[in-house]
């Protein structure tokens, strides 16, 4: 007998649910007990507890089944159900009280006013003409750690680097928030959004695409492409008029990082009617609209609107485009490996050039697992969408912020003096860009500024302290770079562009996290170095040919919270030519 009450005390110790088989399986039809194991694994318990139940249950039945009643069809029906209610009400009851427990953790931080149904959201659509101050707004009054509610959705915002260490360190804690979900349809489970082993299998595959001496091949296709660049902002110079840089920088980054991701020439800065580059321009757009718009979140809502059928078309066009270069280049590689002699060279017998999308293959290939078809083109894509628009801005924001402070364009041309002299036509070099140290100082200053990605989301899958507050599990966590980056404790003159800041003596007086445009931790930008090449050689193109003026203020700037950090007017500038 003592057994017998250890045993049922041992399934309460799991759930108290299960009490209540061990009374009705004396009385009840074996039948009805052999349904409990479906219930157990349907409603998701342990499989060790559900085997318990119904070793102990069996027991029950062979020594009570002659004495125990027997029952009508009816009677079972309601057992049934009794049995089906009890544990659903023990799980909602679960539930309920896990809940409250998290929304109670939640309401110990400082922010905006709740309501029911609708959170803080009424603060974000009362202020949605000018998001970007809106945030930095919160952070003035709630501090550096404050929530906010989207519906249920409870998210905690971070702006000290202490803080975002404490999240970026952590590896329990590198799934992506819930955000970068409307990214999936276009980019699937990349490096950017994946999670998990299978991105720990891909970081470790694709490291080694971005070694430097790979990074090197790159410079023609960044000189060339910059030549065009050059040509086309010429017409400007000579008009002298002021007006939008973004839309050209945008266009001389595409044309590089088709090249180097895939290969391939699209011709984004002479040709307007390129249905890829448009899309790629549209799907951005939609992506932005969705994440601003809760009522399309849903994927079946999306795709009954006429933002997800245009949507749908970008990416029958993208998917599509990058598909056929895949599958034209492993056709090339069987042919290579059949001795073929025009293998390496395009349909003009020109030599191939050497893509990121070659060097995932010969990665993927000598793996042991190797990547299928549709996870080159998740990673491809990836490349692109990372690479594409950051890129742009950072080149768009540096050119912005030296024409808004002559004294250190100057500083920068006579570096580029100093390495070119008087040849201004001769193409960059891999040497040269490492000898622009205060060009470098420009970008990373214009980075900290005007990060490109203002703000980066984690999904927390483990409580986590962070300072005073314990953030649970289930939270999604914000991390402001552009705050983190505008600290005054890290940076004296917060707002003010002063390339100096990025002297070697005074980065060591700051905190290792006051600075992360491209994040940090293990889940930090892979193509990091990528970008700071391809940024110098474009500014420095642009640099040794005009002098950039730039008449709007600062502070008189409306920033836009998008994919990455815009001027609702464009970084407009006026350009005038040095020769």
């Amino acid at each position: 007998m003592p057994s017998v009450f250890f045993e049922i005390f041992e399934c309460v110790h799991y759930n108290g649910a299960f009490c209540i088989f061990y009374f009705i399986s004396i009385s009840a039809n074996f039948t009805i007990i052999s349904f409990v194991f479906t219930i157990t694994q349907v409603l998701k318990f342990k499989l060790s507890i559900s085997l318990i139940l119904i070793i102990r249950t069996v027991y029950w039945f062979r020594v009570f089944k002659h004495t125990a009643p027997r029952y009508s069809p009816m009677e079972l029906i309601h057992i049934l159900l009794t049995i089906i209610l009890v544990f659903l009400g023990t799980k909602l009851i679960y539930w309920f009280s896990k809940r409250i427990k998290f929304i109670r953790r939640i309401e110990k931080m400082p922010g905006p006013q709740t309501w029911p149904l609708i959170g803080t959201s009424w603060y974000f659509l009362r202020h949605r003409q000018n998001l970007f101050k809106c945030i930095r707004a919160l952070v003035q009054k709630y501090g550096p750690v404050y929530r906010t509610w989207t519906g249920g959705l409870a998210i905690v915002h971070l702006t000290r680097p202490e803080h975002v260490e404490l999240v970026l360190n952590n590896s329990r804690n590198n799934k992506k928030s819930f955000g970068y979900t409307f990214l999936h349809d276009w980019l699937g489970l990349g490096l950017l959004t994946s999670s998990g082993e299978k991105w720990f299998s891909h970081r470790k595959m694709i490291t080694p695409t971005f070694h430097f001496e790979i990074l090197e091949t790159f410079f023609n296709t960044f000189s060339r492409k910059s030549d065009i660049l050059i040509d086309n902002l010429s017409q400007h110079s000579k008009q002298g008029d002021e007006f939008d840089i973004t839309p050209y920088i945008s266009k001389c980054a595409l044309d590089i990082i088709c090249e180097t991701a895939m290969g391939i020439e699209v011709h984004a800065q002479g040709k307007s009617d390129s249905e890829y580059v448009r899309s790629v321009y549209e799907i951005a757009h939609l992506v932005v609209q969705r994440g601003i718009r809760p009522w399309l979140w849903p994927n079946f809502l999306f795709g009954l609107t006429e933002f997800g059928k245009r949507h749908q078309t970008c990416l029958n066009v993208l998917h599509g485009f990058s598909r056929r270069v895949i599958e034209e280049r492993k056709r090339e590689r069987v042919g290579r490996k059949k001795g073929e002699a025009d293998a390496d060279e395009d349909q003009w017998g020109k030599k191939r050039r050497v893509a990121f999308l070659d060097l995932l293959i010969d990665e993927s290939e000598k793996s042991e697992t190797p990547l299928t078809n549709e996870e080159i083109r998740e990673e491809v894509d990836t490349f692109m969408f990372e690479g594409f628009d950051t890129t742009a801005m950072a080149i768009s924001w540096s050119l912005f912020l030296l024409g808004s402070h002559p004294e250190y364009q100057d500083n920068v041309y006579a570096e580029l003096e100093s390495i070119f002299g008087d040849d201004y036509d001769r193409p960059i070099t891999s040497r040269d860009c490492a000898q622009m140290k205060y060009l470098e100082r420009v970008i990373k200053e214009a980075l900290r500024l005007f990060p490109s990605v203002p703000s980066i989301g984690r999904m927390m899958e483990e409580d986590m302290q962070v300072g005073e507050y314990l953030i649970p599990t289930g939270a999604v966590v914000i991390l402001h770079i552009l705050d983190v980056h505008r600290c005054e404790d890290q940076f004296p003159q917060p707002a003010v562009f002063q390339p100096d800041n990025f002297l070697s003596e005074n980065m060591q007086k700051r905190h290792v996290y006051s600075y992360i445009p491209f994040s940090a931790g293990p889940r930090n930008c892979i193509g990091q170095k990528f970008a700071l090449l391809e940024e110098k050689c474009v500014l420095a193109s642009v640099l040794r040919k005009f002098k950039v003026i730039s008449q709007e203020k600062l502070e008189d700037l409306l920033l836009l919270n998008e994919l990455t950090l815009k001027s609702a007017s464009g970084v407009r500038v006026k350009l005038e030519p040095r020769t």
